[in-house]
């Protein structure tokens, strides 16, 4: 064999080297993902999109489901850390009780994003998100509106949760510039059966409430239940959040329900996972990446929403 054939051979054999390597790189990476549930068709559609993006990296993905329980996601986060994953994703049951396992993967070297819900009082790699204070402005605008800008409001309310303050917070502001429309109540309700002893209990107390916001699409169902219920169907707005396929059908049927602002969270899944896989491989990523929401109401989805 000439010098020239062995030259060739060893640059092919190289070139080949190379290529496994980098396939091996790829097929090796892990990611390990902690959601908050698989009740809500929100996490079903998160959790489906992220599985495709993993697919089309050629990644593994590692999927657990907290069920919205602390304690859970804690041991989770912790087992992912023993496993050695290149990085986790995470969608935090609680946002400040899940700071001390984020700490304990990062010391481990371990990238932490967060999805739709963001940790309070420690720094992740990146969150990928609704801009829920965004959200929170639209539906308080659009309250407002079919309001005619006056009457008493109640918040259903998930405290505990960072993107659930954000939207009551987007709320509060947006209503806050009509003077006729009073805020009268503002109650915890996670569950749909929560929800609804708390829509009854609002309609109680105060009988004059012309509309309620709920934080999420069961909080929001929970709502348009009690009001019917009470046969109040002609003088209560429900608002919701989230815009899952029964929430925008309830809004196409029930009277009171006329509005829901809608999350995209197909979108928030393909992009925590793709942020998730650049920040392994080094590429600098935004530390907050929105996902505007849209609007859905008996006119239909809009899904570009101008505020002032």
């Amino acid at each position: 064999m000439t010098n020239k054939a062995k030259g060739l051979v060893v640059l092919l054999v190289a070139v080949m080297v190379l290529g496994l390597s980098q396939f091996a790189l790829a097929d090796d990476i892990t990611i390990g993902a902690s959601l908050l549930t698989q009740q809500h068709p929100f996490y079903v559609q998160l959790k489906q999109a992220m599985e495709k993006a993993a697919d089309d990296n050629g990644v593994e993905l590692i999927v657990s489901i907290a069920n919205q329980d602390l304690n859970k996601q804690i041991s989770d986060v912790e087992d992912f850390i023993v496993r050695g994953v290149d990085a986790i994703v995470l969608s935090p049951v609680d946002s400040k009780g899940v700071v001390g396992a984020i700490i304990k993967a990062k010391r481990a070297g371990i990238p932490v994003i967060t999805v739709d819900i963001s940790a309070e009082g420690v720094e992740v790699d990146a969150h990928v998100a609704t801009d829920n204070y965004y959200g929170g402005r639209i539906a308080g605008e659009t309250m407002a509106k079919v309001l005619n800008g006056k009457g008493q409001v109640a918040i259903i309310d998930y405290p505990v949760v960072q993107s659930v303050r954000d939207r009551v917070a987007g709320f509060k502001e947006a209503v806050s510039k009509y003077p006729g429309i009073e805020i009268v109540a503002i109650q915890p309700g996670i569950t749909r059966p929560e929800a609804l002893n708390t829509a009854q209990n609002i309609l109680q107390a105060h009988p004059e409430v012309d509309g309620i916001f709920g934080f999420g699409d069961d909080a929001a169902l929970a709502s348009v239940v009690a009001v019917k219920s009470a046969g109040m169907e002609d003088d209560v707005k429900v608002i919701g959040f989230d815009g899952m396929e029964e929430a925008r059908n309830a809004v196409k049927k029930e009277e009171s329900f006329v509005a829901v602002v809608c999350q995209y969270p197909g979108e928030m899944g393909r992009l925590g996972l793709e942020t998730a896989l650049r920040v392994i491989k080094g590429e600098k990523v935004e530390k907050e990446i929105p996902v505007l929401p849209g609007l859905f109401t008996k006119e239909g989805e809009q899904k570009k929403v101008v505020l002032d």
